[in-house]
């Protein structure tokens, strides 16, 4: 029975790749990375998305456009720290390929979870969604500031202080989308963890985002007690 290791990263802070590269010298049996194929396959391609208007049909349009507006918003937060999204995914990738590391994919499909977002998103979510960007283009500083949030630092990851109050307001204000893109997702995640560590000797170096570790570690702490 191998041994799961969850290491938080940010998705466009320089940080997270050093700390990918000193947990990848102990290695680890496999490393496993918050990906499905088709965002590795993009990630590949530079970053880029593929999507298209005939997407729709298969992840919804409230799906589409989350997933449009949210590539548009990190790629403008990575230009200002120099960092392509996702390159801590890419950097683990690598890492495991150099090594001769056996790589795992233990994301949701993203058009599964896009499509759940399309057909969960609720009109209450959907108008505190308009409030909170038009506050956030004109106010930012002090939106920040009321959330506890006036010291984050695009070029490091987040402490579990500041990753538990974002975790909060996210469950708070939009349920539904936290219930989509975090709960669900770690549940996912925590049992393909849970399938390599059954298969493997050894570490199993899981590369996630910050936000999951807290809620995966939950679910694992609660399996390995149950089992």
């Amino acid at each position: 029975m191998g041994e799961i290791t969850l290491l938080g990263t940010s998705h466009i802070a320089q940080e997270s790749i050093r700390r990918i590269r000193a947990a990848a010298e102990t290695s680890p049996a496999v490393i496993a990375v918050e990906l499905d194929h088709k965002r590795l396959a993009s990630l590949l391609q530079g970053g880029k998305t593929a999507l298209r208007f005939s997407d729709i049909r298969r992840i919804g349009l409230k799906g589409f456009l989350f997933a449009w507006i949210a590539g548009i918003v990190q790629r403008k937060l990575g230009a200002q720290v120099g960092i392509i999204p996702g390159s801590d995914m890419l950097q683990a990738v690598k890492i495991a390929h150099q090594q001769k590391i056996p790589i795992a994919l233990i994301d949701q499909d993203i058009e599964i979870t896009l499509l759940r977002f399309s057909s969960r998103l609720s009109w209450r979510e959907r108008g505190r969604f308009l409030i909170d960007i038009i506050r956030g283009l004109l106010f930012g500083k002090r939106e920040l500031k009321k959330y506890g949030l006036a010291h984050f630092d695009l070029r490091k990851v987040p402490s579990e202080e500041m990753i538990a109050t974002m975790v909060k307001l996210l469950r708070e204000r939009y349920p539904n989308v936290y219930e989509v893109l975090v709960e669900d997702r770690n549940r996912v995640m925590a049992q393909n963890l849970l399938r390599l560590a059954a298969q493997h000797e050894g570490t199993i170096l899981a590369v996630v985002g910050a936000g999951h570790v807290m809620g995966m570690r939950e679910i694992l702490r609660q399996s390995r007690a149950n089992s």
